[in-house]
C-alpha cells in the first residue's frame, strides 16, 4: 500500500512538472500573452489572454487521454495497451525530432484566436501524448479490482484531474513567463536569449515512451 502510495505521488508529481515544461515551452503559447499584453499597453490584456491559452491546452489534453480512460477498462488488455501508447509515444517523439516544422494548418490560425490556436497547437506538439503513459500509471496504481461501470467513471475522472492539474501547471509556468518579459526582460532580452525547444521536446517524448515502456514490460508503474 506505501509502495503504491510512492508511486501515486511520483506520477502527479509527473503531472506536474511536465506541465511546468509545457508552460515554459515557448512553443505553447506565452509570447502571445506578452504581445497582447504590450498591444494594448495593459498587464490585464496579457493575464486575459492565458485564460484562452489554457482552455485550449485542457482540451487538447482531454481529447487525448479521455479515449484510453475507456481502454484501460479493458482490464485483460492493459499491457498491451500500455505498450501501444507507450510506442506511439515514441514514435510521435521519433518523428517529431525528424521533422521539426510545424504544420502549416497552424498558419492558418490568427493569433486572435487563442483558444483554437493553443489546442491545434497542443496537438500537433503531442502535448497530450506525453501524458498519456503517465495517466495509465495512474490508473493502475488506482486498482483494476473495480467494476467495470466503477472503472469507466473513475478513469474519466482522473483523464479530466490530470488534464486539469497540468494545465494549471501549464499556465502558472507560461505565465510566470510572460509576467517576467512583460515587467523586466523584455522582448529583445528574449530573442536573444531563449533557445529552441524542439528538440528538447521530441526527446522528452521519446524518454517518457521508453520508460513507460520499460515499466509496462516489466509489470511496474
Amino acid at each position: 500500500m506505501q509502495e503504491a502510495g510512492w508511486s501515486a505521488a511520483g506520477l502527479w508529481l509527473a503531472v506536474v512538472a511536465s506541465g511546468l515544461y509545457h508552460g515554459a515551452n515557448p512553443g505553447m503559447g506565452w509570447p502571445l500573452a506578452v504581445s497582447a499584453g504590450l498591444m494594448e499597453r495593459s498587464p490585464r490584456a496579457l493575464v486575459a489572454a492565458l485564460g484562452p491559452l489554457t482552455i485550449g491546452h485542457l482540451l487538447a489534453m482531454a481529447v487525448v487521454i479521455l479515449p484510453f480512460a475507456l481502454l484501460v477498462t479493458l482490464v485483460a488488455w492493459q499491457q498491451p495497451i500500455r505498450i501501444g501508447a507507450s510506442l506511439l509515444v515514441i514514435g510521435f517523439g521519433v518523428f517529431r525530432l525528424v521533422n521539426r516544422r510545424h504544420p502549416r494548418a497552424l498558419a492558418r490560425i490568427r493569433p486572435t484566436q487563442l483558444g483554437l490556436w493553443s489546442f491545434a497547437v497542443a496537438i500537433a506538439h503531442g502535448a497530450g501524448l506525453m501524458l498519456v503513459p503517465v495517466y495509465l500509471g495512474l490508473c493502475r496504481v488506482g486498482g483494476a479490482d473495480q467494476a467495470a461501470g466503477t472503472l469507466v467513471g473513475s478513469d474519466l475522472g482522473l483523464g479530466v484531474l490530470v488534464s486539469a492539474v497540468h494545465s494549471v501547471a501549464m499556465v502558472a509556468a507560461g505565465g510566470a513567463f510572460a509576467w517576467l518579459v512583460y515587467r523586466i526582460l523584455g522582448l529583445k532580452a528574449v530573442s536573444r536569449s531563449w533557445f529552441n525547444l524542439d528538440a528538447a521536446w521530441a526527446v522528452s517524448l521519446i524518454l517518457v515512451g521508453g520508460l513507460s515502456l520499460g515499466f509496462a514490460l516489466h509489470g511496474g508503474m
